[in-house]
């Protein structure tokens, strides 16, 4: 199926879930993720600040637990500029704007280039079993994650499993490693 029929489906069946649902599916999220993967040699954590509006998975579970429980972890988020992605430090204290897409972005915060990250939440609307996502229809993270080192693990997140195949994938998309589900760890 195409991204843009995907993208249609998806946000509908997004608009569905309700806010109890959203946190607990985003609660069952982050314990698989600390459940199943070894954080201790990750010194970077890139993650997204959660969309409400779009109903995206809440990534405060994960942001504040890693701030509580793994005090060596860097975490930085996105903030977009120029059409590109550019990490900034995420702290307790850190002062937060919203974009004019909504997106909570970080203010004057330590820049972190793309190369010294080791792992990367990545939003999304739905995935394939090949690893290929379908976003938001900007293309802001498949050019961020060109940029990110070749053993930098690219974790998705997302409320449904995957379909088959995405059928109009071109030579910017780049796959992930895992997607996490609310059931499952699906290793790409």
């Amino acid at each position: 199926m195409l991204k843009a029929d995907l993208r249609k489906i998806y946000f509908k069946k997004n608009s569905h879930i309700s806010p109890s649902e959203r946190l607990e599916n985003s609660a069952r999220i982050s314990q698989k993720f600390f459940s199943d993967f070894e954080l201790s040699g990750i010194r970077i954590l890139n993650l997204f600040l959660s969309i409400v509006s779009v109903r995206e998975i809440e990534t405060d579970f994960i942001y504040e637990k890693i701030w509580g429980d793994f005090p060596w972890i860097k975490i930085v988020v996105p903030r977009v500029k120029d059409n590109e992605i550019e990490s900034h430090e995420f702290r307790p204290a850190t002062n937060l704007a919203l974009s004019s897409w909504q997106i909570p972005e970080p203010i004057g915060n330590e820049l972190i280039e793309a190369d010294q990250i080791d792992l990367v939440l990545v939003p999304l609307l739905c995935f394939d079993k090949r690893g290929f996502r379908v976003g938001y229809g900007k293309g802001f993270y498949d050019k961020f994650l060109k940029k990110c080192r070749a053993d930098c693990l690219k974790i998705g997140v997302s409320y449904f499993p995957p379909i088959e195949e995405i059928s109009d994938i071109n030579d910017f998309d780049v796959t992930l490693d895992y997607c996490i589900t609310p059931k499952k760890i699906w290793k790409i």
